[in-house]
């Protein structure tokens, strides 16, 4: 099965097609700009074009849902939809802390904690088996402070995402390791998406939200 792979929740944009479990292609680019809105469907050419198939043979989309940037997650969703519409294909939906952990397990972690930057003292944050990948705790919206992931002091822990770098500064966890130039990335979405699609677990497209975690605030404008 030749699937198509959308992640747009981070400052990388990234773009991947497999067959099956075969990774053909990846285009990805962090920037600190957010390219989404200019890339993603670039990006969707250079990896077709990458792989050597055209967009008509594609047979599923799997989408990042995020919890990540609003904007991000927004432009992403539309663009699956849109490919799964025109080319009457399901749609599968992956959690982006997930998709963060892959290339870490199996490296004797007992835990893996992806932390996105969600401004402030806050991330959003999840717990995962640094083993088999299981999530331990559900995705949420983190306020940070000293005591913050106490319980894992005499644990082997891995932190990873552009939260770490704020993470490690606030919290008193010495033994633990810090990664903070990770951010999810389409080639990781491949195991849990086809895991989804073998399980006959795909989204009803008219209805798909993604997984913004947290409603939208933006800048009111003053009134007149």
């Amino acid at each position: 099965m030749k699937i198509l792979y959308l992640e747009t929740s981070s400052k990388n944009c990234s773009v991947a097609v497999s067959d099956d479990d075969k990774l053909l292609c990846l285009c990805e680019e962090v920037s600190e700009n957010y390219k989404q809105s200019e890339s993603l469907h670039t990006y969707v050419e250079w990896a077709l074009e990458g792989a050597g198939i055209s967009l008509k043979e594609i047979e599923a989309v799997s989408l990042g849902k995020g919890p990540g940037s609003y904007t991000g997650l927004r432009i992403g969703a539309a663009s699956a939809k849109g490919f799964c519409y025109g080319l009457k294909v399901p749609l599968v939906a992956v959690n982006s802390l997930e998709s963060m952990i892959e290339p870490f397990l199996g490296h004797n972690y007992d835990f893996i904690i992806p932390l996105v930057d969600a401004r402030r003292m806050e991330v959003y944050t999840a717990v995962y088996d640094g083993k088999t990948g299981k999530e331990l705790a559900k995705t949420e919206a983190k306020i940070l402070d000293e005591n913050s992931f106490e319980e894992f002091r005499d644990k082997k822990v891995l932190f990873v995402g552009d939260g770490a770098k704020k993470t490690k500064d606030i919290v008193n966890l010495p033994d633990a390791e810090f990664k903070d130039d990770v951010y999810p990335s389409a080639q990781y979405l491949i195991r849990p998406s086809l895991d989804k699609l073998k399980n006959n677990k795909v989204e009803d497209i008219a209805y798909f939200e993604p997984f913004y975690l947290k409603d939208f605030h933006g800048v009111k404008k003053k009134e007149s």
